[in-house]
């Protein structure tokens, strides 16, 4: 193993030896999760993934789909804003922590299979209840993956584990995707896909495919979409509000950036969000203090040299998503929440972003680079973005009482870098009456 901690050997490996370190590593847990690797993100290098790569760029989460998916994301978000009206109300708490995954897992659900994830009997939240037990059984340390002679023993029962979950997960996936096709005999082709796994099942049932798709690549790509597009946003917004409380300053400067474009009379919308570099700046500061996952892990494919260094076939990498580079300012206070450093000034004052974060600056890479960035970005960076922007512009935000001052930032124990203890709070809306939705 080869661990990496700056930016200019992660440059060396991400842009100038790409072709070297193309695969993921997996272990037992992602190999139950991932139907055998049968999906996108821990797909072999080759055929099969570059095909499953176009048609995800091209059709699946490309700018026409996210455009056509717009009014999920739209009508999950004024859900949300509005819980938060009826809690303010009623002057109860709210547990920001579950209501941000109810937030991402309804919004990433009805985009991916049509489904909310609200009714407790219904198989959406079923499924998001089978990939959060999935995800936290994949978390846990297992002897079998790491010493040879524990390979064909299951002595933490965690295989027993996985291939239950795997089980009752399957059971659900396949029952969704029946009642898609059962549907589907009922409309025209030329309605087109009405969601992701629509769009999946014209490729499945397609003759002509240039790589005919099996159920399982099917069932192992919505895994990747429920996994990679839930927890990991809900836990960049909750830490990005925890900052913002304990950073009031911050908080007021976003405040004030937002009230000088947006009315108060409606909420902000994703077409607003490259209007307020401060708050992309807040969100980029968020990734680098708390990033959902902390490694970008590449396994090389063939010998290389890296910086004098001779790294062998099979040797896995563990790429930090941030280091300090020379592009942004204040990095001398590395350990310091301040969005500052991710803007520059130009020529009239005016602030812009300086680093983006789409795998381009190795200095912040949260969706990784190269080839096997994170194919989702974009539906990320949407999502994160207009929600905390509407929590920061409709409400105050105060924690609980106690005699509490600051929000605890304690990290917690999970596969996903989440806080140990859920953020309660009490808001109080800012924009009266609140504008209509």
């Amino acid at each position: 193993m080869v661990f990496v901690s700056s930016s200019e050997i992660a440059k060396e490996i991400f842009k100038n030896n790409e072709s070297s370190f193309s695969n993921r590593p997996a272990n037992i847990a992602i190999n139950y999760l991932t139907y055998n690797s049968s999906d996108l993100a821990f797909a072999p290098y080759g055929t099969y993934w570059k095909f499953m790569k176009k048609l995800c760029m091209s059709e699946f989460l490309n700018g026409k789909m996210l455009d056509q998916l717009l009014p999920i994301r739209k009508d999950e978000i004024n859900r949300f804003l509005q819980m938060i009206v009826k809690k303010s109300e009623a002057n109860e708490a709210v547990n920001v922590t579950d209501e941000l995954l109810k937030l991402t897992n309804s919004i990433v659900m009805r985009m991916s299979i049509g489904k909310s994830c609200f009714k407790e009997d219904d198989e959406a939240y079923k499924v998001t209840e089978r990939v959060r037990e999935s995800a936290m059984v994949s978390g846990m340390f297992n002897l079998a993956d790491y010493f040879w002679f524990c390979k064909r023993l299951d002595i933490q029962g965690i295989k027993k584990r996985l291939k239950d979950v795997h089980g009752r997960f399957d059971n659900m996936m396949e029952s969704i995707i029946k009642e898609h096709e059962d549907g589907r005999s009922k409309l025209e082709r030329k309605d087109g896909a009405k969601d992701v796994l629509d769009a999946l099942l014209n490729i499945y049932e397609d003759q002509n495919s240039e790589i005919r798709i099996t159920r399982d690549n099917i069932k192992a790509f919505l895994v990747d979409m429920f996994t990679g597009g839930t927890d990991t946003t809900a836990v960049t917004l909750e830490w990005s509000l925890a900052e913002l409380i304990n950073h009031p300053t911050i908080m007021e400067k976003a405040r004030k950036e937002i009230d000088s474009m947006i009315r108060k009379d409606r909420i902000v919308k994703e077409s607003d969000i490259s209007y307020l570099p401060y708050l992309q700046a807040i969100v980029k500061e968020t990734l680098r203090l708390h990033p959902p996952s902390p490694f970008i892990l590449r396994e090389s494919t063939e010998n290389c040299t890296i910086s004098g260094y001779d790294i062998p076939t099979k040797t896995q990498i563990f790429t930090n998503i941030w280091a300090i580079g020379k592009d942004p300012k204040h990095w001398d206070k590395p350990l310091e929440f301040m969005p500052e450093r991710f803007l520059i000034n130009d020529e009239n004052g005016k602030e812009s972003p300086a680093v983006e974060v789409r795998g381009q600056n190795y200095e912040l890479m949260p969706f990784g680079s190269g080839r096997r960035m994170c194919p989702g970005t974009s539906l990320a960076l949407n999502v994160a973005h207009t929600t905390l922007a509407n929590m920061i512009h409709c409400f105050e935000w105060k924690i609980e009482d106690g005699g509490k001052v600051c929000v605890d930032m304690d990290e917690g124990p999970s596969f996903i870098l989440s806080r140990a203890q859920p953020l309660i709070c009490f808001p109080t809306p800012r924009l009266m009456p609140f504008p209509s939705m």
